[in-house]
């Protein structure tokens, strides 16, 4: 491939996406490109760096575009993913924002980068099991993804043998799915907790609405530092002065921002700041 195909390539996902490759890559290109190159007729990644045009930011994508962008994401997701972000969801942030809020305060859950919608699912678990908790409160869990495939997968709520092994504990398989041929097919309840819709972490996020708690979890590992800290104080705006944000365990905010603090003992987890610089006026309640 061409030093000037693969440029032409890389600027194009970091602009649409976030995501930083370097020439060390190359086989991943190939690898995940390949399909798209085999639809269009292309014999090479340089006749397909040829057919792409590099868009500036926030003009929108053409369709190639677009699939090599969803090509290179990546979509791993399974069920109650290291599992301690969840029980600390369940035992410590849930309890406490519902104490702090009034029972006809809604509450607002965003799984970022929710590919396939396990994490949103496992969500929806948690709160299904927490329903006199809960007692009359709204509940809203939303899941977004850049990537339009796996998201329309996460509504059908349809999972292989394989996926329904990986995380998910057997009760919650029996509670929550029935055999649909040689898949696993999630309850309409369930599924009808959770909305999910195609939206880039880099785009204006204000449309999505405050948010109580966040789980943006193995995402900033694929971006520079200047795009994390873009997305995390973009996160922050859309969060109130209490609320909980989850990243991977080898993510951290630190160097990146002061819009969100650790909570001591715990890998991954963070509250909002509530300093003069980041808070900017925002109320506790603020409007959703």
């Amino acid at each position: 491939m061409k030093p000037t195909s693969f440029d032409a390539v890389a600027s194009l996902l970091y602009q649409g996406s976030g995501l930083v490759i370097g020439p060390d890559k190359l086989y991943l290109l190939e690898n995940r490109l390949g399909p798209i190159m085999k639809r269009h007729s292309l014999a090479s990644l340089d006749l397909l760096a040829e057919k792409i045009r590099v868009a500036p930011p926030g003009a929108p994508q053409g369709r190639l575009e677009l699939e090599i962008i969803e090509a290179m994401t990546t979509n791993e997701s399974f069920f109650f993913r290291d599992e301690k972000p969840f029980t600390h969801f369940r035992t410590h942030a849930l309890p406490r924002l519902l104490s702090q809020r009034s029972a006809a305060t809604s509450l607002r859950i965003w799984s970022a980068a929710a590919s396939t919608g396990q994490e949103a699912y496992s969500l929806a678990m948690i709160l299904s099991e927490c329903k006199a908790q809960l007692a009359t409160r709204t509940v809203e869990i939303i899941g977004t993804d850049i990537a339009r495939e796996p998201l329309a997968r996460a509504q059908e709520g349809l999972y292989t043998q394989f996926e329904v092994q990986r995380g998910l504990p057997m009760q919650n398989l029996v509670r929550y799915f029935r055999k649909d041929g040689t898949n696993w097919r999630l309850a309409d309840a369930l599924r009808a907790m959770v909305q999910f819709k195609v939206w880039n972490l880099l785009a204006d996020l204000r449309g999505l609405g405050q948010f109580d708690v966040v789980f943006c979890r193995n995402v900033l590992i694929y971006f520079d530092q200047a795009t994390k800290t873009r997305v995390l104080e973009a996160i922050a705006r859309q969060m109130p002065a209490d609320g909980v944000l989850y990243l991977g365990g080898a993510e951290t905010v630190l160097g990146l921002t002061d819009a969100f603090q650790a909570q001591p003992g715990e890998r991954g987890v963070y509250q909002r700041s509530v300093t003069p610089a980041n808070v900017a006026g925002r109320p506790l309640q603020a409007a959703r």
